[in-house]
């Protein structure tokens, strides 16, 4: 049986090797759905990333961006066949040192959610073909009643996931005794926060920082190698 102890995964960069959001983009101009134009503006977003000329976190506010000026007037159905071609093909690139906590933590019966910024169609696909955990959250965009997308986001979790983890933990009785949470951008510290047993994977300079503050474990994962930092 389930026990009442819970586990908080961030899943781009901490889970997933890439991010969800980014190939959603790309194979909805793969498939017409998206214009060309689209995806030249990804590359350019992802390859300035690269070169350091951005933050992570500024990658992917303008990948939302991106998503929401090319999402309006398009259907669900669209994009959950996307995430459908997705998926399939990406889950399996995922992190070892994530991959071994999730089975230790499943083999110990924790209450396991992930929250991401990706849509949610693509993070409920991955989590039904690759995590099978006990709840996901992804950004949810308003629909009407056909399901065509309207416009922006109605629910963006990434914006407080420390919120999103203390209401998902009062409604359905869990405790934070004992708890796991593991990210890899400020974004996630809100839930580190909280947790008895916080993990910076792989941080940023700026999650690197609040760890350092805060004295959490800091693991890094360089090809096969995984090992733990001291501060």
């Amino acid at each position: 049986m389930k026990n009442n102890k819970i586990a908080i995964f961030d899943i781009d960069g901490t889970i997933f090797r890439k991010n969800l959001h980014f190939e959603l983009i790309n194979e909805l101009v793969w498939m017409k759905v998206f214009p060309f134009s689209a995806r030249k503006k990804l590359i350019n977003l992802y390859t300035s990333w690269l070169e350091h000329r951005g933050t992570y976190e500024s990658y992917r506010i303008a990948l939302v961006d991106l998503y929401a000026e090319h999402i309006k007037d398009r259907s669900r159905e669209e994009v959950e066949k996307a995430s459908q071609a997705v998926v399939p093909f990406h889950k399996n690139r995922t992190y070892i040192f994530a991959e071994k906590l999730i089975k230790k933590l499943k083999e110990d019966n924790y209450h396991i959610i992930a929250i991401s910024g990706s849509p949610i169609e693509i993070v409920e696909e991955f989590n039904e073909i690759h995590l099978k955990f006990d709840k996901v959250f992804g950004s949810v965009y308003a629909m009407d009643e056909n399901n065509i997308y309207t416009g922006g986001a109605i629910f963006e979790p990434i914006k407080n996931k420390g919120q999103v983890v203390k209401q998902h933990v009062y409604e359905n009785k869990l405790t934070l005794d004992d708890s796991y949470g593991i990210g890899d951008t400020e974004s996630d510290a809100s839930f580190l926060k909280l947790v008895e047993n916080p993990i910076a994977f792989n941080p940023n300079q700026n999650l690197k920082e609040i760890a350092e503050k805060n004295n959490w474990k800091v693991v890094v994962e360089k090809k096969d190698v995984i090992y733990e930092i001291n501060l």
